[in-house]
């Protein structure tokens, strides 16, 4: 048997997609919860408050609010998630200055 194929065959043409790594959503940015903050390999970046670690190291965010990066230790980097309070979520205060209209 010949271990040359014959012409117009090709043994490669296999490869797989890149990973797309790397920050998704910097400092300051609003999210919602479950958006996707850094996709990395290891830890580069810890996870803080409100955020959550797959089991790929991806972080993400637990709650809506505010992206947040800090420094912590001698040279780790850590991201957290700051919830931002809301006009719809201040406390209602009742209204005594007139009584309920009847009809």
């Amino acid at each position: 048997m010949a271990h040359k194929k014959g012409q117009g065959s090709s043994r490669n043409g296999r490869d797989s997609g890149p990973q797309f790594r790397g920050v998704k959503k910097y400092g300051g940015q609003r999210v919602r919860a479950g958006n996707i903050l850094v996709r990395q390999l290891g830890t580069s970046f810890y996870a803080g408050r409100n955020v959550g670690q797959g089991r790929d190291y991806t972080l993400f965010a637990l709650t809506d609010g505010v992206v947040s990066y800090e420094r912590f230790g001698r040279n780790k980097k850590r991201v957290s998630v700051q919830p931002e309070t809301t006009v719809s979520e201040a406390p209602l205060t009742a209204d005594t200055s007139s009584p309920p209209a009847s009809s």
